[in-house]
């Protein structure tokens, strides 16, 4: 068990359970909290909360216990599909209704692993924050689509399921991503300006200013590339620790021409993306267009994709929120010893792991979709329109009773 914000163990709160499967399809990660926050304590009046007093609940340092954690690998027949699936193909809608029950059955395996290593009921958990597995997300065309069947979930857990976040917001006019800045501003806040750094598929920034809302935005594709280079010259799903990469040379024309040739990395926020944009057609076109990519190892090209990851990310904080102290990183490309390197040199201020802070960045999604859970149960607006772009404020999600 871990606690956050160095805040004594209480008996009281509610449990929720949080689940994510991102953009690189590695697993399916899963967190038990126990969580305190005031989202908890209706309003005097009982109607939904301004999105300020939302905020202003956030700030007033939740206490987060962890009681159990648990990550599934992703069957590879399922990634398979689900990868197949983030393009136009064959009898799409018959094989996304397959993967979504697939993909529920695994959530619902990391469930009962939850519970039984908490040794709680099913009974005891308040609600399932299930993202589900984004395959097209296009805002600019009203709509985004994450897989999943959370009344299945329900059905196989007997737990009560919040799905469905994204949706709200982008009819609304927002973006619909990114969804965590909220719950980072609740476990990050710091005296000093602060970014947290999420590294899924794709990254996305959360600006951290005290006595201002939070602001974030995705600053384009974090491990997507890598891990697509890295298998199709390796077999290997990615690049551990960027040893890989290591030994290649970082190509400095090759990495300018790549930021030259994308004009979404210059828009400014709010936006958002994913393997829509950045995949394999992405990368062979800008390839292909550069004079004497035919001649360089493919470990030159993949240490240039780390650096170019690493230097979206300086690019968009620059432009952003200059005075930035320091950089908390979560995500799976946390743990990849060789883009936090890329990452220190190009951002030229500390950077770490969320586990600095006490929370291991494995956990970090996982826990926010537990938190949005909750803010959608006390009618909390968690969709934030300084975030999103949003014509205000909303409720996320839609819920699946057990």
């Amino acid at each position: 068990m871990s606690r956050f914000r160095g805040q004594p163990a209480l008996t009281t709160g509610r449990l929720f359970i949080g689940l994510m499967s991102g953009t690189s399809l590695d697993g399916a990660d899963g967190v038990l909290v126990r969580l305190h926050t005031p989202c908890g304590v209706p309003s005097e009046s009982g109607n939904v909360r301004t999105a300020a007093n939302a905020l202003k609940d956030v700030e007033q340092a939740p206490t987060v216990e962890v009681l159990a954690t648990a990550a599934l690998p992703m069957p590879a027949e399922l990634r398979r599909e689900l990868l197949a699936l983030n393009q136009s193909g064959a009898d799409e809608l018959h094989r996304a209704a397959l993967a979504s029950q697939a993909l529920m059955r695994l959530y619902a395996e990391t469930v009962q692993a939850l519970l039984d290593q908490a040794q709680q009921p099913a009974t005891a958990i308040a609600a399932i924050g299930a993202h589900g597995q984004t395959v097209r997300h296009r805002p600019e065309l009203g709509f985004t689509l994450q897989l999943n069947a959370p009344a299945l979930l329900a059905e196989l857990t007997g737990i009560d399921v919040v799905a469905d976040f994204r949706s709200r917001d982008v009819a609304a006019g927002g973006q619909g991503a990114p969804l965590v800045p909220p719950f980072h501003a609740a476990v990050f806040a710091s005296p000093a300006p602060r970014a947290v750094l999420n590294l899924g598929g794709i990254a996305n920034l959360t600006l951290l200013t005290p006595g201002e809302p939070p602001r974030g935005f995705d600053t384009g594709p974090a491990n997507v590339l890598l891990d697509l280079w890295c298998q199709r010259h390796t077999g290997r799903p990615y690049d551990k620790d960027g040893q890989w990469a290591a030994g290649g040379q970082v190509q400095p024309a090759l990495l300018e021409h790549l930021l030259a040739e994308e004009p979404w990395l210059v828009l400014p926020p709010p936006k958002s993306t994913g393997r829509d944009l950045f995949n394999a057609a992405w990368l062979d076109e800008r390839l292909q267009n550069y004079e004497g990519a035919a001649k360089l190892a493919p470990q030159d090209i993949q240490a240039t994709l780390q650096r170019f990851t690493a230097r979206t990310v300086a690019d968009a904080l620059e432009a952003t929120a200059p005075a930035t102290h320091d950089v908390l990183v979560c995500g799976g490309g946390a743990r990849n010893a060789g883009l936090m390197r890329e990452l220190a040199i190009c951002l030229q201020r500390p950077v770490s792991p969320t586990d600095s802070a006490g929370v291991p960045a494995q956990w970090v999604e996982a826990m926010a979709f537990a938190w949005l859970a909750q803010a959608f149960l006390d009618r909390i607006p968690a969709g934030v329109p300084g975030v999103t772009g949003a014509r205000g404020p909303r409720v996320l999600g839609a819920l699946y009773p057990a």
